[in-house]
Formats: C-alpha cells, sequence, structure tokens
C-alpha cells in the first residue's frame, strides 16, 4: 500500500473511486461528470487529494481536502470533505492511512487542523475517535441551500 497526493496524472486512478464514493452517498453513478470535476480541482488547485495504491497502482481509497481560513485564529485550516476505502479494501488499514498522511500534509502545509463533518451513522465515527478527532460540542453547524 502506497499513500501519495495525487496529481493530474492520476485522474483515471481516482475517477471509478470518487465515483463509487458519490454512489456511496446515493447519488447516480457519472464517471464523465467525476472525471469533469476532478480535472478542474486539479486544474484550479484548490483542493488537496490524497490517494492510496495498492501493489499494481489501483486505487484503494481517497480522502479530498479544500482549504479554507480561520479569521480568529489567522490560520489555514483544511477541510476534509470526502474520506473513501473502495469496499474490496476496507478493513485493511487504507482509511486510517489515509487519515494519517491527511493529518502530516496538514501540519507540512502549515495548517491549524483539520475539520469534517459527517453523518450521524458513518461507519466512519469509530476511526476518527480511534485517531484522536473529536466532536465539536460548543458550535451549531448550520447549511444553507439554493
Amino acid at each position: 500500500m502506497k499513500i501519495i497526493t495525487a496529481t493530474i496524472e492520476n485522474l483515471e486512478q481516482l475517477v471509478p473511486l470518487f465515483d463509487s464514493y458519490r454512489v456511496f452517498y446515493k447519488q447516480p453513478s457519472n464517471p464523465d461528470a467525476a472525471r469533469n470535476f476532478l480535472k478542474e480541482r486539479f486544474i484550479k488547485n484548490d483542493s488537496a487529494i490524497i490517494l492510496c495504491l495498492d501493489a499494481s497502482e489501483k486505487g484503494l481509497g481517497f480522502t479530498q481536502l479544500y482549504p479554507s481560513f480561520s479569521s480568529v485564529s489567522m490560520q489555514r485550516i483544511y477541510i476534509l470533505n470526502d474520506l473513501f476505502v473502495a469496499s474490496d479494501a476496507r478493513k485493511k488499514g487504507v482509511g486510517e492511512a489515509l487519515m494519517k498522511h491527511a493529518k502530516q500534509f496538514a501540519i507540512d502545509n502549515g495548517s491549524k487542523g483539520l475539520t469534517l463533518e459527517t453523518a450521524l451513522d458513518n461507519p466512519a465515527l469509530t476511526l476518527y475517535k480511534k485517531l484522536g478527532w473529536k466532536k465539536d460540542i460548543h458550535v451549531n453547524h448550520y447549511t444553507w441551500e439554493v
């Protein structure tokens, strides 16, 4: 297992993972749209995608980090927006390896830390707790959609 910060050269390894991630969240499969979305992230350099590969360079999982800032602390913070492990690679340490790499990426890039939000029934909750993530009980999160 190898963990890398993906580049546009890894696009075709990422597309099936990203498409499967969206299907997991009840979106219709659309590999072409997934490819276009990911390609735009690389071209605009507005996210970092950490990719786990097996010995044959097949993608096993990924996490995508979006940069943001804290005005109060005047520091960069990354939003860990996506974490996905292919079904045949689950329970093999891929998610944990991706999360640890994401932490190191944040440190290496001078970030205050990482933040994420997830569903109340997300199976990865156990992993987050195991890796020292803490549930924020001091703030409310709200969303607004068009």
